[in-house]
């Protein structure tokens, strides 16, 4: 990137810092917000310099794009909380004060942080039962819509082969579908978030002084003293990898560690789908040549039943109520498409 891209990048920035500071209700996040966007508009005149310097003439006149524009006008309307994905593409920072724990002790237990290893302590590890979680709704669905799909054509036809055929193509469909998504899901977020943290690192090595009071405004605006912010900054920018590391934590709000692999990623829906999928399908591989609609209810009715019971564990609410709503919406669906599919193959037949 251009010295001309980065210092555009950077006043742009800073007008979008004055939408959010606007847009914020919130005191302390606002003058953070407004602070942010004086420590952007110095390092954009840092860069500035630095166009004069190589270039012998002043940059030329600033002029927002139509998309910094349209996401100016969204964070007003939305508020910034919403629209944290577009704003940290775009370049604002100090995004992370909206996960932050509480400045005063709380009835959850919550204290305000007192060291810098506290400060943004709860976004440096991704929660254990994410792959769990990822692979649980990937295999449901797999079952509710291959399910569908086979009690739908069951009802179209008695043909086993079809069925057999289609359940297949369902399975095979449904999880390069997913595997594809996930791929390009993953891979473009990571690609975002390693141009960011290039982006401060080029910014950590040409003006560590302004970011050091960019990572002060952030703690404070966390519930940090000021003075003690800038004392933490200070201790974290002692050590250049902890600093480049901080700063994608508290102000892009991603670990360095864990951006994910699209590969691995692509690999476990395929997996889980696929999983999920092959449940209404057994009967008919076990049994080409018999009447296996009862059966497949029985199979993925206790395998949705399952699934809901897992949900649970994530939701936090009754195993039997999960249970049977997930039951319920895969009975739905599985009813309407077999009706479906008895209109169709009489009106065909």
């Amino acid at each position: 990137m251009s010295l001309r891209e980065r210092w555009h990048e950077e006043m742009q920035s800073a007008w979008l810092y004055g939408y959010v500071a606007r847009a914020e209700n919130d005191e302390r996040k606002r003058k953070m917000f407004s602070a942010l966007q004086t420590a952007a508009r110095g390092q954009a005149e840092i860069l500035a310099q630095a166009i004069r310097k190589s270039d012998a003439a002043d940059p030329p006149p600033f002029r927002p794009t139509v998309r910094a524009h349209l996401v100016g006008a969204l964070t007003v309307w939305l508020g910034p909380r919403r629209m944290r994905p577009v704003l940290a593409a775009m370049k604002v920072r100090g995004l992370s004060v909206y996960n932050a724990v509480a400045a005063r002790p709380s009835a959850a237990g919550h204290s305000m942080p007192s060291s810098v290893e506290e400060v943004g302590a709860r976004h440096r590890h991704t929660p254990a039962g994410t792959g769990l979680r990822a692979a649980v709704f990937g295999a449901n669905d797999g079952l509710v819509s291959n399910t569908s799909l086979i009690v739908g054509i069951a009802g179209a036809t008695e043909e086993p082969r079809m069925i057999v055929l289609t359940g297949i193509a369902g399975l095979l469909a449904g999880a390069f579908s997913m595997a594809a998504g996930e791929y390009v899901s993953v891979r473009s977020q990571r690609e975002l978030y390693e141009h960011q943290i290039e982006q401060e690192r080029e910014e950590l090595e040409q003006y560590p002084e302004e970011e050091a009071e960019e990572l002060a405004l952030i703690y404070h605006a966390r519930g940090v003293e000021m003075g003690d912010a800038r004392a933490m900054a200070d201790t974290t920018f002692a050590d250049p990898e902890r600093a480049l590391r901080t700063l994608a934590i508290e102000e892009l709000g991603v670990n360095p560690d864990e951006l994910g692999s699209p590969w691995v990623a692509a690999g476990s829906s395929f997996t889980a789908f696929a999983g999920g999928a092959f449940v209404p399908l057994l009967p008919y591989l076990l049994r080409p040549a018999g009447d296996n609609l009862a059966l497949v209810a029985a199979l993925s009715g206790g395998a949705l039943f399952t699934v809901g019971v897992v949900i649970s564990l994530f939701s936090g609410r009754s195993a039997l109520a999960g249970g049977l709503r997930m039951l319920a919406i895969g009975a739905g669906a599985g009813l309407v498409s077999h009706v479906v599919g008895r209109l169709l193959g009489v009106s065909l037949a």
